[in-house]
C-alpha cells in the first residue's frame, strides 16, 4: 500500500486535526488505494501575525505552503501534498468598489465597515496549488478596532473579550463568534476541503478547463 505524506505549515492542534478530518472525507477518491500520514512543521507566513485582508491571509497561506516545499527539496522529505493554513480578518466596506478599498487607512471615507473572520487554505503538489477559504463571520467593532486600530493580535484580542485564556488552541475565535456552533477546526476543515477541491475532482476541472480553451 502506498503511503502518502501531507505536510502542514503548523504544529497547532486544530489545524492538524482539520486537515486530517478533512482528509478523511475524500482520501478515497484521492488515493483510494493509500495510507495517508499527516505531520505538522513549523513555518513562517511571512505576513503579520493577524492578516487584514483576503489579499495577506491568500498570501500567508501560500507562503507557509510555498516554504514546505522548500524543505521538503532541500531535506529530501517524501511528502506528496503541501498545506498552508491562515486565519485572519477581511475588511469590506459597504457602498464601496473594490478599487476603492485598498488600505485600511483609506476606509473611513466611506460608509460603514464590515470585518470578518476567515480561515484561508492553500494546498499544493509542489506542481500546481489552489486556494480554499471558510466562510466569513461578521467581527463585532470593537474587536475589530483592537486589532486594526491598536495593533492587538487576535488571539490576545479575543481572550480578553472572551475572558479566557488560550482560546486560538481551543474552539479560536470562530467558537466565540459563534458561541461554538463553528470552531476553529471547522472552519479549517472547510477551507481544506475547498483547496482540495481540484485534485480529488480533477475530471472535472480538467474538463472546465478543457471546455474553455475550446470555446476561446
Amino acid at each position: 500500500m502506498d503511503k502518502l505524506i501531507l505536510a502542514v505549515g503548523s504544529k497547532r492542534g486544530p489545524k492538524l486535526s482539520a486537515v486530517t478530518e478533512a482528509l478523511g472525507a475524500f482520501s478515497n477518491i484521492l488515493a483510494p488505494n493509500a495510507q495517508f500520514e499527516v505531520v505538522g512543521v513549523d513555518v513562517e507566513s511571512g505576513v503579520s501575525h493577524t492578516p487584514a485582508s483576503r489579499e495577506e491571509l491568500m498570501l500567508g497561506a501560500r507562503q507557509r505552503a510555498e516554504a514546505l516545499v522548500q524543505l521538503a527539496r532541500k531535506n529530501g522529505d517524501a511528502w506528496r501534498y503541501f498545506i498552508g493554513l491562515e486565519g485572519g480578518l477581511d475588511v469590506v466596506q459597504e457602498g464601496a468598489s473594490a478599487e476603492g478599498v485598498q488600505w485600511r487607512t483609506a476606509l473611513k471615507q466611506y460608509g460603514r465597515r464590515r470585518v470578518f473572520l476567515e480561515s484561508w487554505a492553500y494546498v499544493t503538489d509542489g506542481v500546481r496549488g489552489h486556494y480554499g477559504r471558510s466562510g466569513g463571520i461578521e467581527v463585532p467593532e470593537a474587536l475589530a478596532h483592537e486589532v486594526l486600530e491598536n495593533g492587538v493580535e487576535l488571539s490576545v484580542a479575543i481572550d480578553k473579550f472572551a475572558g479566557a485564556v488560550g482560546i486560538r488552541d481551543a474552539q479560536g475565535a470562530w467558537g466565540v463568534l459563534s458561541n461554538d456552533f463553528i470552531t476553529r477546526q471547522e472552519a479549517f476543515r472547510v477551507a481544506v476541503l475547498a483547496a482540495f477541491a481540484p485534485f480529488y475532482n480533477e475530471k472535472m476541472y480538467s474538463a472546465a478547463a478543457a471546455s474553455a480553451s475550446s470555446s476561446s
